[in-house]
């Protein structure tokens, strides 16, 4: 970590503890994301779980301008399109495809985010060309001096893939406003990023890019805005890209139905004792920010409103075979 960087975080950590609607913002995210991962999971045991991670989510993806670009990790990309204020009822029809969904049923919206709302998905179908997509957005910024940046979110598997270094160093030979984040859960499907990244932290591989690598908890929403914070202005202020490791984990399986035989139930029970929703709650409720009937209140809204999102969206008519005709999948869909 670059000393200037480290000199920044505690004010940085300050200021985010002290945002009311940044705080209130990042918890309502977390426990959507929670709500979003109870549904979708109900309906699809190929669907990736953010149980553990919503820290991440909501510090990458909340509070950023309109005109900055996204690129998440598959595990948070309804969470990440939601915040950036895409329809729910759209992004849920976009699990199976429906007409009612952003891309009318040509891809499923947790691998594809609304690109309308500047999020870019996973196109090729592979992990690493994500963040070649986001130094390419970076670029465009970069060459349009919009201010504008762009995050890439990416989990430790992805981290060691040739195209992943290739696009972080790239950002940094050129100096583009582009903020890396590993959002290192533990594992690469099954494999324990200590076998496959090493003893190593990831953040510690910026240096050899020649930016800032900071490691993060990525369980403590608050930090870790603080650092994303940080990286962000250092973006815009046109010094270059910043490493940010959020070093989290995934209580979930890699899919709904993966059993998860690797691990052992001690370490997911003690990684759910670190649950970042409690935290960012305990932090609230000590600033005197949200009180039990407030708590009550906004997670019964929410587990409506998402119900009410799959309820409307599981609904929603099947494409026919117009679906497979050349069209404009970006332009917007009827609601």
């Amino acid at each position: 970590m670059s000393a200037a960087h480290d000199d920044a975080l505690e004010p940085a950590r300050a200021r985010v503890g002290a945002d009311a609607a940044l705080l209130h913002a990042m918890y309502e995210a977390m426990l959507r994301s929670r709500e979003i991962d109870r549904v979708a999971g109900g309906a699809d045991g190929h669907w990736h779980a953010a149980e553990g991670e919503e820290a991440v989510l909501a510090a990458c993806y909340c509070g950023l301008r309109d005109d900055d670009w996204v690129a998440p990790h598959y595990r948070g990309m309804l969470q990440a399109a939601r915040a950036r204020g895409a329809d729910l009822r759209r992004l849920l029809a976009g699990l199976t495809g429906k007409t009612t969904s952003y891309s009318r049923g040509h891809y499923r919206s947790d691998v594809c985010g609304p690109v309308e709302h500047r999020v870019i998905g996973l196109y090729s179908g592979a992990l690493g060309p994500t963040l070649e997509y986001a130094t390419g957005a970076a670029l465009t910024a970069h060459l349009d001096r919009s201010g504008a940046v762009a995050i890439a979110v990416f989990g430790d598997g992805t981290s060691s893939r040739g195209n992943a270094h290739e696009a972080i160093n790239l950002a940094a030979v050129l100096k583009l406003p582009a903020v890396f984040v590993c959002q290192n859960n533990g594992f690469a499907i099954s494999t324990p990023s200590a076998r496959g990244v090493g003893a190593r932290a990831v953040a510690d591989r910026g240096a050899a890019y020649g930016i800032p690598g900071v490691a993060v908890d990525g369980n403590d929403a608050i930090a870790l805005r603080a650092a994303l914070e940080v990286a962000i202005a250092r973006a815009r202020a046109g010094d270059g890209p910043t490493l940010v490791e959020a070093q989290t984990y995934r209580v979930a399986g890699h899919l709904v139905a993966d059993p998860a035989a690797y691990r052992s139930a001690d370490d997911v029970a003690a990684w759910r004792a670190r649950d970042p929703v409690a935290r960012l709650r305990a932090h609230l409720v000590e600033r005197g920010l949200l009180d039990d009937d407030a708590d009550a209140a906004l997670r019964a809204r929410l587990r409506d409103e998402v119900d009410a999102a799959m309820a409307q969206a599981a609904a929603d008519p099947e494409p026919g075979p117009e679906a497979l005709a050349p069209g404009e999948v970006f332009a917007p869909a009827r609601s």
